[in-house]
């Protein structure tokens, strides 16, 4: 497959371990916002600090993890366990752009969700990836 393709596979586990990172914390910081005065400074600056964890590490992260995974799967081939894990990373795609409406909702001072809400689902990018790294490592073989 050559060099390039290792190469390619880091920046994918960089840029995955960088995804994972703004969808384990940006939830989290949801927790902490959805306990404030929607009109405190304290509000502010959650605001500034989710807008730039999402646009500037989660969205990027995002698209360089598509892109390099696509890249891969042409280079390797489709099996199995690639497509399942395929559609695990969709999940957590969908995942990434609910968290960009709940942060439309806090820069609009719209959030209905409680602070419970936000930290049930910050396990959820967790275990996804679990079942990814498994996918991943252990390769199972599934018949479809």
């Amino acid at each position: 497959m050559g060099n390039i393709y290792l190469w390619i596979k880091i920046l994918h586990v960089a840029f995955v371990v960088a995804w994972m990172a703004v969808l384990l914390y940006l939830p989290r910081i949801f927790v902490y916002h959805a306990t404030v005065d929607k009109f405190s400074e304290t509000s502010k600056i959650f605001k500034t600090m989710e807008r730039r964890l999402y646009y500037f590490i989660g969205y990027p992260s995002a698209l360089i993890v598509w892109g390099s995974g696509l890249f891969m799967a042409h280079m390797l081939g489709l099996y199995n366990w690639l497509i399942v894990k395929f559609v695990f990373v969709i999940l957590l795609t969908i995942y990434h752009v609910n968290l960009g409406k709940y942060l439309t909702d806090f820069s609009l001072d719209k959030n209905g969700k409680s602070s419970k809400f936000f930290r049930a689902i910050n396990e959820l990018p967790f275990l996804i990836m679990f079942i990814i790294l498994i996918c991943v490592i252990i390769k199972p073989e599934i018949n479809f």
